[in-house]
């Protein structure tokens, strides 16, 4: 018998959909499920981290925050995965981007993501895992963004364990950019090894929140509620799956 409610969500399995829509953020898990959803029902808010459930054209959808890092979705992904009968999680989040051809407000679709993170020592490996999305719901994804005529990209991002970098240390940017690394946040890649560890499915797309070459950058509030365009497209998507 599955153990739940978890010490990290508190609901029963089926209160919760088969895709998840997973922003970092919890003010965007509401503002997403208050402004797209129908019917959405709050389904969990242990430690703030905002779970809801309802319908988007007639599909029943959940969209829950993360929370922000490796081990914050790492344990979010775990739990929905193994305890409450998920099979698609779709992280909705924001990066910074790393090169000059990608611009503010655009959306990166991971197809990897790098990681300086020791996440995947957990699994003792004898090698270096590359930690990939699942390539049927990347196509989903990218059919759609064509249809709707966004201006997105395909790629590898990467996963940091840490958001403010010793000024005393040379930047890494443009190491990782000279290697096509479109941009930086914080969770992929977790998402990635869990979901493949689990054999699961999983994707990250992201909005480009600011940008590490120009310095460009949107506010707290602009990421929680006009990142509109990713959202609809994950929504979107979510139906088909």
């Amino acid at each position: 018998m599955k153990n739940y409610p978890t010490p990290h969500i508190n609901a029963s399995p089926e209160d919760f959909a088969k895709t998840v829509l997973m922003p970092g953020d919890p003010l965007r898990a509401k503002f997403m499920a208050e402004n797209f959803l129908e019917d959405p029902v709050l389904v969990n808010s242990v430690r703030g981290i905002n779970g809801y459930t309802g319908t988007y054209k007639g599909k029943r959808i959940s969209i829950m925050a993360s929370g922000m890092g490796i081990p914050s979705i790492g344990i979010y992904s775990h739990e929905l995965y193994t305890v409450f009968g998920v099979e698609n999680i779709i992280r909705v989040g924001s990066a910074g981007a790393m090169r000059e051809d990608i611009k503010v407000r655009d959306i990166v679709i991971g197809m990897g993501a790098c990681t300086n993170s020791n996440f995947a020592a957990q699994f003792d490996l004898p090698g270096t895992l590359a930690p990939i999305c699942s390539y049927d719901l990347l196509k989903v994804f990218c059919d759609e963004a064509e249809k709707m005529g966004l201006s997105f990209h395909v790629g590898n991002i990467l996963s940091s364990d840490s958001f403010y970098s010793d000024p005393d240390v040379e930047s890494s940017t443009p190491k990782w950019s000279k290697m096509g690394v479109m941009a930086v946040e914080m969770e992929a890649a977790g998402l990635y090894m869990t979901a493949s560890r689990l054999g699961k499915r999983a994707l990250a797309i992201c909005t480009i929140s600011d940008h590490l070459i120009t310095g460009e950058s949107t506010t707290a509030e602009e990421r929680q509620t006009t990142f509109t365009e990713m959202m609809t497209l994950a929504l979107e998507c979510a139906i088909k799956l």
